[in-house]
């Protein structure tokens, strides 16, 4: 007994300091671009980059708020919210009869699907960019959907499809027995049990979408159809470059995935946890 206990107190101990050693690892940088993005631009150049400075007023922020950083933020927003609904609507549908039904292509598809994964983004960019401006898509937000989308739905559907086959099928065989069709199971059944499935997709592929650069730099062209990944060049001098703007635009970047993150990580949680054991 005591021996266990030894063994547990070590491992939890060895835990806490890798937890600890994780946390400084993900946490300084942040620390860093939060310190100096109060600074002005020579103040960084004459301190310690850690050093304190000399004022907490927002200047910067107010700055790069004023000269279009809402117009980037908001070019996000709607580009993820129609990247989103997109895809999470086209991957449950997806991934319902790769679960649950049996059918002869079955096996093949869902081997094209996850073959898919491997195909690297950055091949696709000349292809793509000249479909975009055939289909007069190109320097706006519609341009990026459809890759946005596209490379995002095979691990999705990757991802989604175990965790539509660990739902007990006894659930799925009552609503038959009690005169529910297929469409009808799915929409009232299986897509409310897959929301903590549902719900990782959203968050993992939100974060992709929301850092996403090669397609939004190579699809878009002006202000009016960039996103907050292209907003750092909009800030910065033609012959110099003022560090400390550049870290509030970073900070105003990733602010707001953490606090999604930190609002919904449980149900992030969930979702990774629901599907690892079937029921």
């Amino acid at each position: 007994m005591n021996n266990s206990r030894v063994k547990s107190n070590i491992a939890w101990t060895v835990a806490g300091i890798l937890a600890v050693f994780w946390f400084m690892i993900t946490a300084i940088p942040f620390l860093f671009m939060v310190i100096n993005s109060f600074k002005g631009q020579f103040e960084m150049l004459q301190k310690g980059v850690f050093d304190l400075p000399d004022s907490w007023f927002p200047t910067n922020f107010i700055g790069v708020l004023e000269n279009g950083f809402l117009s980037y933020f908001f070019n996000s927003v709607i580009l993820l919210a129609i990247c989103l609904t997109i895809l999470l609507f086209i991957t449950a549908c997806a991934s319902y009869p790769l679960s649950r039904m049996k059918f002869k292509l079955r096996g093949p598809t869902y081997a094209l699907i996850v073959a898919c994964m491997s195909i690297p983004i950055h091949v696709t960019l000349i292809p793509i960019f000249k479909m975009s401006t055939v289909i007069r898509t190109y320097d706006s937000i519609f341009a990026l959907i459809g890759p946005y989308v596209a490379f995002a739905i095979p691990i999705s559907c990757y991802i989604l499809t175990t965790f539509m086959t660990s739902i007990p099928a006894s659930l799925e065989e009552s609503a038959e027995i009690n005169g529910c069709g297929k469409f009808r199971t799915f929409f009232h059944i299986i897509l409310p049990l897959s929301k903590p499935g549902l719900s990782t997709l959203a968050i993992y592929n939100g974060v992709a979408i929301w850092n996403e650069f090669a397609f939004a730099n190579t699809l878009t062209q002006s202000r009016k159809a960039q996103t907050l990944p292209l907003a750092i060049s909009a800030f910065k001098g033609e012959h110099s470059m003022n560090i400390p703007v550049i870290m509030s635009v970073l900070v105003l970047t990733v602010l707001p995935m953490i606090i999604l993150f930190i609002i919904l990580q449980e149900k992030l949680v969930r979702g990774l946890m629901a599907g690892a054991v079937k029921g």
